[in-house]
């Protein structure tokens, strides 16, 4: 079984998640892709997300609906404290064994990949895989062994948050099930 991880905030999820995923499972041959929404990130600890977990939670699953390939996991929004993803990583070895574990991750963050949390035992248990995002590549990640998938999208949550924050349309950003669950939840308006 080949199963990838793709853990972030998705605060909220959008099309460029989406798109990033489909990439990985045709590109990769996966058999799941399963997006990890992030409880306590430890290397965003002064930057927590916007919406609750269990909002985050909803919003993901809303985006996913009907898709046999894609799946999500509460696992890091159930633990206690910091998530790390080598504990994840384990949780998933535990569930699936045998199983080739991808881990995706947008090229910005290789940069600090050596400050993780058992880093040395994540990168002989899974194997990363690259998302280029509208920067230069870093000069001294060049030497981090991932399989690069090049597809560039230009929407992040950030513009998505604040476009819903002043009042502007997030449609086409995001998948219209999520869209209407922000609207619904009132979710990333400049007041909540």
């Amino acid at each position: 079984m080949r199963i990838a991880l793709f853990g972030g905030s998705f605060d909220p999820v959008h099309n460029g998640h989406l798109l990033l995923a489909q990439d990985a499972v045709e590109q990769l041959q996966l058999d799941r892709l399963v997006f990890v929404p992030a409880g306590v990130n430890p290397h965003k600890l002064q930057a927590a997300p916007r919406a609750s977990g269990e909002a985050r939670l909803e919003l993901l699953r809303a985006a996913i609906s009907g898709v046999s390939t894609f799946a999500v996991d509460s696992l890091e929004l159930e633990r206690e404290g910091p998530s790390f993803t080598a504990d994840t990583v384990e949780a998933f070895q535990a569930r699936c064994p045998g199983a080739k574990i991808f881990l995706l991750l947008g090229e910005d963050n290789l940069v600090n990949l050596h400050t993780w949390h058992r880093v040395e035992w994540l990168r002989a248990s899974v194997e990363f895989v690259c998302f280029g995002r509208h920067t230069a590549r870093p000069e001294n990640v060049v030497s981090e062994k991932c399989l690069r998938l090049e597809r560039r999208v230009d929407i992040s949550s950030t513009e998505v948050r604040l476009r819903i924050a002043a009042g502007q349309s997030i449609r086409y950003l995001v998948p219209e099930a999520v869209r209407t669950l922000i609207h619904q939840h009132v979710l990333y308006q400049s007041h909540s």
